[in-house]
Order: C-alpha cells, then structure tokens, then sequence
C-alpha cells in the first residue's frame, strides 16, 4: 500500500487554509495553540466515542486510520483478466490445473475460492461461502466507518462544552484586566473550532474514506464471486470478460447512467 495523496494531502491543505485565512486577517498562528482546548475536545471525543463501541472494535483504530490514508489496489479490469486467464487454465487442462494459482493469487477472497473449485466443491455452497466472506468484510469495513462518524458527531459538541468552561472561567474574572479579558474570551473560543475543524476536517472525510474503499472492495469481491462461480461452471473464457465486465460498464437504461472505467481503474458513474 502507498499513501493516499489525496486523503493526506486533503487533511493538511485544509489546515494551513484555515490558519492561512486567520493569518492574513491578522491572527497570529499561535494564538491558536491552545492545549486545554485540545485537550478537553480531543479527550471527550474519544471518550464519547469509547463508550459507544467495543474494545474490540476500538481496537482496530490504529489499522482503520493507516487504511483511510494509505491507497488500496482498486483495478477491477486487472481483476477480470486474471479471471479470465484462470477459466482458460481450468478448460485447456482441468480445474486441478488451478491448484498452483493459489498460492499466487495474493487474495485471501481469490485463495478460498480457487480452493474450492479445485476441491469440485457445490457451487451452491460455494456461492453461499463465498457472499458470508463478502458480508463479513462489509460488515467489519462499515463498522470502521461509524467509529470515525461518531467522533465526528461528538468533537463539535466537545467543542462547545470547551468554549462553556472557558466562559465560566472568563465570567469568575470579570474584575480583572479588560484587555486579559479580551484574551482569554478569545482563547475560550478555540475549543469550538477545535470541535468543528477535527470533525470535518478528520474525522468525517475519513468515514467517507473508508465507505468509499469498502464499497470499491464489495465491487472487487462481487466480480470475484462470479468469476469464480463461472470457472467452476466451464465458461469460455470469452464470455467471461464479457460478463464480468459489465460490472464496471453497465448499458445506460431509461433514467440511468452509463458506467466507465476511470483512468486510475476506479469505477466512475455519469
């Protein structure tokens, strides 16, 4: 895997735009460092968010953040070739011919299902393993998903309880100096964009990250679920790509659009 560009890249221009356009009004960027701030909005969210999941589910945290910004394999069309190049082994020889493709596949989802063809498996229970891989996967993916949601829901929240105690704080003050005043109204205020700026610049485009690799997974794993259902059934090779492809470039009906392969193999919809 290598690093999401776009995912990281996305993440660190959205911060130097906000402190850019608070600079160039006059701020000063450290005013807003602010370590209490951080800490109450930071600290909350993730004890919101602790308590709406598991421990085992919070532990896939650290993999869920490395997944979200690094870029996965998504070539769907290399996929099909080299299904299609599996079908022409099992029809020239026989599906034991396929024995030795397993340990190349470099798949676990491609591993399992080549196993079960060369063990002349039933396609029917081969088709019911093989959609309970796929919905487990899903289900893990989207359960990924909605710990980065919550977060995103909670930091805003935390944001504005921090801003709460900074005013108590300012309000016990009010015979001070007017000008410490200014200041530490000022500084009771970062909280909130702390919450508001780490949910929609963390937390919830990484839940959308990783819907989006979930659903570019789901499609990857149902395009491998046919193919291999179809090598088991003898298909020419052919029609396998025929098929499979249709996947990925749907004919345009009434209402709906036409899918294209995008340059970067990912499935773009018009």
């Amino acid at each position: 895997m290598r690093l999401d560009v776009s995912a990281f890249g996305g993440i660190i221009f959205g911060v130097v735009a906000l402190i850019g356009g608070f600079v160039l009004e006059g701020g000063r960027a450290g005013a807003l460092l602010q370590g209490t701030a951080a800490l109450i909005v930071f600290g909350g969210t993730i004890g919101a968010t602790a308590v709406s999941f598991s421990m085992k589910d919070l532990r896939q945290v650290p993999s869920l953040f490395r997944m979200g910004l690094t870029r996965s394999t998504f070539d769907p069309v290399q996929l099909i070739e080299q299904l299609v190049r599996y079908t022409d082994i099992a029809r020239r020889q026989q599906p034991l011919a396929l024995e030795p493709e397993i340990a190349l596949a470099n798949d676990p989802f491609l591993e399992k299902g080549l196993q079960l063809i060369v063990d002349n498996a039933d396609p029917t229970f081969m088709r019911q393993m093989l959609e309970t891989d796929i919905y487990a996967q899903s289900s893990q993916q989207r359960m990924g998903a909605s710990i980065f949601e919550a977060a995103g829901g909670y930091a805003p929240t935390m944001g504005i309880v921090g801003t709460i105690m900074g005013l108590v704080h300012v309000l016990g003050e009010l015979t001070g100096n007017p000008n410490a005043l200014a200041a530490a109204i000022g500084l009771a205020f970062i909280a909130t964009l702390y919450g508001v700026s780490s949910a929609n610049l963390l937390w919830l485009p990484l839940a959308s990250n990783l819907k989006n690799k979930a659903k570019h997974g789901t499609l990857m794993r149902q395009i491998a679920l046919e193919g291999l259902l179809s090598i088991q059934q003898g298909m020419a090779p052919s029609m396998l790509r025929d098929k499979l492809m249709s996947f990925i470039r749907p004919s345009g009906g009434p209402g709906g659009g036409n899918g294209s392969l995008g340059v970067d193999g990912e499935v773009q919809v018009s």
